[in-house]
């Protein structure tokens, strides 16, 4: 084939046309294939899509809150009676605050050089004193820490800390402490406004209840020992090391129902991890300072350990909106019936695919479903003259190869053997060319 004639048919090749060619085949295993398939799909949309996952609704999930919070209780502790101004801090009430439970103290701390009480700075010589970390500045010189033992020597708050883990009493009564949790939040794309206390005459006294999953799920007083037991942890280990307790709240509100259907839920759990920590649990120090008559400043360092709660709110509102309802129900096919990614196409999809491979009768079906059409009519002479000798004449109607029906294969009638089977020339009450059979 000559340049120019290759170039030519590279032309008329790019600017063809593709358009859908229908074909009705008359097969119960193919139609209940392509209806089952169609339900299966509608029934996603709908049930899942629709009905679970509330596609018609505009969502939002920006919710505003604001939470309180208030803890009371009397505890002993070391001999002394304990109220909330002494074990919760911070004091304001926020979302995060903690309950010490149990203190290591260290009294009348002063400036000044003293040994150090930890054994990593036990020294013989001064030479042992080396650069390291300490809660104070290194001199270098190794001291008499006590009768048998030496230590380094450091400048800062003296005595230092000692840590008499095994002789700190812990503040069991905190287990029977009571927390109030007021908790108010907005979605502000719809406007909606809603608290957690329970409002007046829904049957919850605010003074005497007590939370309970199941018996006062509303309650918003909940008992420390019973968020600790709902978390998964045992109350007395958990005062001892400390620890962090997340007390969840979730509204999930269906903006479409009535207000009081709008609900909190809780749940609770362990924020901290235990597995693989060099320093399992929560405490942290803290000082008060004050000053001797003589006028020199000293204080007392205090290790707390306690119990951190975090108070999390989330959520998310939904309420009906035509966009949404009219761009999912597009999507998922429930619009006029054929459009692309709607049931219909999903059956057509697996239908063709049986059809064209694993059904008697599939080359016979794949001759029916594809058609070439090359334009013939009206073709000027200068047009037939570069696409060569072999052109069909102007006016000529082309027509498909003869299909051969194979045996068994319903819809195939007799036809003439000049004939090509399913198409005849354009006449009077003729057959289009390329028009199926049905």
């Amino acid at each position: 084939m000559s340049l120019s004639g290759s170039r030519t048919r590279w032309v008329s090749d790019f600017f063809s046309y593709e358009t859908t060619k229908s074909v009705v085949v008359k097969s119960w295993v193919v139609g209940v294939v392509n209806r089952g398939v169609q339900l299966l799909i509608l029934a996603y949309f709908v049930g899942w899509v629709f009905l679970h996952e509330k596609a018609y609704q505009v969502r939002d999930t920006a919710i505003e809150s604001s939470v309180v919070t208030k803890v009371k209780g009397v505890g002993r502790y070391a001999g002394q009676v304990m109220d909330t101004a002494d074990y919760v801090t911070p004091p304001q009430g926020t979302s995060v605050f903690v309950v010490v439970t149990k203190q290591i103290r260290t009294e009348n701390q002063a400036q000044g050089v003293c040994p150090e009480s930890e054994a990593a700075f036990h020294c013989s010589a001064d030479r042992d004193c080396r650069e390291l970390r300490v809660p104070g500045v290194l001199t270098g010189r190794c001291v008499p820490y006590n009768t048998t033992l030496r230590s380094c020597e450091i400048q800062g708050w003296c005595p230092p800390e000692r840590h008499p883990l095994s002789s700190s009493p812990i503040m069991l009564e905190a287990e029977n402490f009571t927390l109030l949790i007021k908790n108010s939040i907005r979605f502000p794309l719809f406007g909606f406004e809603k608290t957690n206390l329970p409002p007046p005459g829904s049957g919850i006294e605010l003074g005497r209840c007590r939370f309970h999953p199941q018996l006062q799920p509303l309650c918003p007083i909940l008992r420390l020992g019973d968020v600790a037991r709902l978390a998964g942890q045992d109350f007395p280990v958990l005062a001892a090391t400390g620890g962090v307790l997340g007390i969840k709240i979730g509204w999930v509100c269906d903006l479409d129902q009535a207000w009081e259907r709008c609900l909190p839920r809780y749940s609770f759990t362990r924020l901290d991890s235990l597995a693989r920590t060099p320093a399992p649990g929560y405490n942290f120090r803290h000082a008060r300072y004050y000053r001797w008559p003589n006028g020199s400043e000293r204080r007392t360092l205090i290790k707390a350990f306690g119990i951190r709660f975090d108070v999390l709110v989330y959520g998310s509102a939904g309420k009906f909106g035509i966009v949404p309802t009219l761009i999912n129900t597009g999507d998922s096919g429930l619009a006029p019936w054929g459009s692309r990614g709607s049931p219909q196409h999903g059956g057509t999809v697996l239908c063709d695919i049986i059809l064209l491979n694993f059904l008697k009768g599939a080359e016979h079906y794949k001759a029916r479903k594809f058609e070439e059409v090359r334009h013939g009519d009206g073709v000027p002479w200068r047009w037939r003259h570069l696409r060569g000798a072999g052109s069909d004449p102007p006016g000529a109607v082309t027509h498909p190869a003869p299909i051969s029906c194979p045996t068994g294969v319903r819809g195939c009638p007799a036809h003439h053997p000049r004939q090509p089977q399913g198409v005849s020339p354009r006449g009077t009450g003729g057959q289009l060319p390329g028009q199926a059979i049905h």
